[in-house]
């Protein structure tokens, strides 16, 4: 095993201040995929103002839950990735964190081919299963085969940014960020509003806003000096890191793609009641998605914070950080609600000037809020436990919990009493008992007497 020492300005998360060294990190993360969710709420607002309500239904309707449901899936493998070399990181294991990340960008670059290519002759099928509406359905056609032609460097970001955030280092990928989010802006508007070029030029911006920041994050790595480093004559599928990573990582794919699958069946419902409502859901996930971001990025903090002091064999420092990690969370969480249900029109009026559906989404969106809370255990359990390796259970409880109820109650209760609101009581339905049954596994499972056993 190759060791190499770590400097203070390195990014060890196994010393230092706890509180202190969380939102250091914390932050930068939080920032950066604060910056994702601007580019892709301003798809929503620059299609909805200039195009219209149908295209607007188009780009973040049914599109948009496929998207999810596939580049989710690739995204929960490469967590896997980062769960492996946060631990590598920590043990000082510089070589197999090496070995880690030549296989997962290998990987990635096959995937990422794959999925290109079966999207766009599954593109129809697909939007047709989930019953997109008819007077939809050529701008999301269009919309999603030029989305997913950027598949490849969707993912090379992606991991890179993992492998980056592993070691300790949020500040580079949020700089990344802030450069794609401007540079998609700005195409947004040559393409859309100069150009006319309507859903397929809100496309074309994400694709080419997507490569730049792959080619970023690249570039980082292969002129990194340490273990991270990437040499592209070494990119290869190394079987032993592979079997590691997807050990991990199948189990948050399958996690993920679960999450979408039961979306999917969800959105179908919400298709069935028209274009309004539609839209209306759409403008809803653009603006609370700042809550959704926020708490998936406590979860990667914490998820890279357990890993590292996994790795070092510091237990007692892992335990704390959870505990404090939580509080930070549960309080953020609370702000954030505060200010949904306070601002909701005002905030809605930026995604769309339709009345009704300002009016329809700031229902909804009142709705949803009260129960974010119950999320953030989710969240931080089940990214605690896949820091330490326990991937397998904790996704099993997930996946039955809040996937399979909620496709219970789309198919079994909402047939009973149709409309916008009982299907949106699936989540938090699905929320509080997922989160009750996490609870007590994190506390009876036994990983904790393992980890202090391992120190």
């Amino acid at each position: 095993m190759v060791k190499t020492k770590r400097t203070a300005a390195s990014g060890d998360l196994t010393e230092g201040v706890i509180w202190k060294k969380l939102l250091g990190f914390f932050l930068p993360i939080l920032f950066g995929m604060l910056f994702q969710q601007l580019y892709n709420t301003a798809d929503a607002i620059i299609v909805g103002q200039f195009v219209g309500t149908a295209a607007l239904a188009a780009v973040g309707g049914s599109a948009s839950v496929i998207i999810n449901l596939v580049i989710g899936f690739f995204a929960g493998l490469a967590s896997g990735a980062s769960v492996v070399i946060s631990q590598c990181y920590g043990a000082h294991d510089d070589e197999r964190l090496s070995r880690t990340a030549h296989t997962i960008v290998c990987f990635c670059l096959i995937g990422g081919a794959i999925v290109s290519a079966a999207a766009y002759f599954l593109s129809p099928w697909a939007l047709r299963l989930v019953r997109n509406p008819a007077e939809t359905m050529a701008d999301s056609v269009l919309y999603l085969r030029i989305y997913f032609a950027g598949t490849i460097p969707l993912m090379l970001f992606n991991i890179g940014s993992g492998i980056l955030r592993a070691i300790g280092d949020s500040q580079r990928p949020l700089r990344y960020l802030i450069v794609c989010c401007l540079s998609n802006i700005a195409l947004d508007v040559v393409f859309v509003v100069v150009l006319r070029m309507g859903v397929a030029g809100v496309a074309w911006a994400t694709v080419l806003a997507q490569l730049m920041s792959a080619v970023l994050v690249m570039r980082c790595l292969m002129r990194a000096d340490g273990p991270e480093k990437l040499r592209p004559a070494e990119l290869r599928i190394d079987r032993p890191a592979l079997r590691s990573t997807l050990g991990i990582g199948v189990s948050a794919g399958i996690q993920s793609a679960m999450y979408s699958l039961s979306n999917i069946i969800i959105q179908a419902a919400v298709n069935d009641l028209g274009t309004t409502i539609v839209a209306a859901w759409t403008a809803t996930g653009k603006i609370d998605g700042v809550f959704w971001v926020t708490s998936n990025a406590f979860g990667i903090a914490i998820c890279s914070f357990v890993g590292q002091c996994y790795g070092a064999g510091k237990i007692e420092r892992m335990r704390k950080s959870v505990r404090v990690c939580f509080l930070m969370a549960l309080g953020t969480a609370a702000v954030m609600s505060a200010g949904l249900i306070g601002f909701a029109r005002p905030l809605l009026r930026l995604v769309t000037a339709d009345r009704q559906v300002i009016s329809l989404a700031a229902q909804i969106m009142r709705f949803f809020v009260p129960y974010y809370a119950v999320w953030i255990v989710i969240e931080i359990v089940s990214n605690t436990l896949r820091g330490v390796g326990d991937a397998v259970r904790p996704m099993l409880i997930v996946t039955i919990g809040v996937c399979l109820m909620r496709i219970l109650w789309i198919t079994l209760v909402v047939p009973h009493y149709p409309g916008i609101r009982c299907i949106s009581y699936s989540y938090p339905v699905s929320w509080t008992i997922t989160a009750i049954a996490l609870t007590v596994y994190y506390f009876r499972s036994g990983w904790i007497r393992q980890s202090e056993a391992r120190a």
